[in-house]
């Protein structure tokens, strides 16, 4: 992450398109399949709209075609970068292990469209979900959010709205290396990111939505699995909020290899402790969606 958002400074705000397509290439590339990895075999891959919020639905082939669990999968890079895609080797491995429908938005990305049309996405992504459980074969109160980086903060900030807003739907949050204090990042790299995310001067940071570990309260939230790794830059942002969930009341599992840093999860190829993040967040979900 702290890479790429050196290189969008870079480059100015003209130049991300460009970026954005360059690491969709990557992607897209066969030959790199062994660094992203690809979609599970047991899993079907495709594509829904919600409005204009394209959608990367993963059905599991093996499992009943009827009251199947749900996962919201919110991609990271930054609020700014990023796609379903990065995210299909995780995301499809969940579809096909636990047998829920995993659905990845293409959420709209800064600076085009910053804060808060990032979470109003993913907000309207849930709330199409369960409107249209029965034509999806899914079950509408066995709802689980997961994300990772950015996504992860997303994640958090869904499951503080379904709270507040009386939506008990959300079993159980995975947050994935989350960023979920904005405020007095600045600099090169994280701080860039996130001006282009909130725009302004920066004050929005301050808002929940924005910043999850400023909520007024953490009490009544799902339970959570907040992974980070030894090496990663956010790590003190994760255990910071597995912290605040604890202290609230919330059951916590926290995991944290020692062997790893940012973006492992996304990256099975190069990171042998992608394995064992996996394993562990399928147990959290198996557990928490039945």
């Amino acid at each position: 992450m702290t890479n790429t958002a050196v290189e969008v400074q870079d480059r100015g705000v003209d130049g991300m398109v460009e970026l954005r397509e360059r690491r969709a290439a990557l992607l897209a590339n066969r030959r790199l399949t062994w660094v992203f990895g690809a979609d599970d075999p047991g899993v079907v891959a495709r594509e829904a709209w919600v409005g204009e919020i394209r959608l990367r639905v993963h059905i599991p082939r093996a499992h009943s075609t009827e009251g199947r669990p749900v996962v919201l999968a919110f991609h990271g890079g930054g609020w700014c970068w990023g796609s379903p895609e990065q995210s299909r080797w995780m995301a499809g491995r969940i579809a096909a292990r636990t047998g829920a429908i995993v659905v990845a938005p293409a959420y709209r990305l800064a600076p085009e469209h910053p804060y808060p049309a990032a979470v109003e996405d993913c907000w309207a992504v849930l709330t199409w979900v369960v409107a249209n459980a029965g034509e999806l074969g899914a079950d509408p109160t066995r709802i689980a959010v997961l994300g990772d980086s950015a996504g992860g903060t997303l994640a958090a900030v869904l499951a503080l709205r379904a709270r507040d807003e009386g939506e008990s739907r959300i079993r159980g949050q995975v947050l994935i290396y989350p960023l979920v204090d904005l405020v007095g990042l600045r600099g090169r790299g994280l701080g860039e990111v996130v001006k282009n995310y909130l725009g302004g001067d920066g004050s929005l940071a301050e808002e929940w939505q924005a910043s999850p570990l400023r909520a007024r309260s953490h009490a009544g939230l799902p339970s959570a699995l907040v992974l980070t790794a030894r090496f990663d830059p956010l790590r003190p942002h994760a255990e910071r909020y597995a912290a605040a969930l604890r202290t609230a009341g919330v059951e916590v599992a926290l995991h944290r290899p020692r062997l790893a840093t940012h973006a492992y999860l996304t990256l099975p190829g190069i990171s042998p402790a992608s394995r064992g993040g996996l394993a562990r967040i399928v147990g959290f979900l198996r557990e928490r969606l039945g």
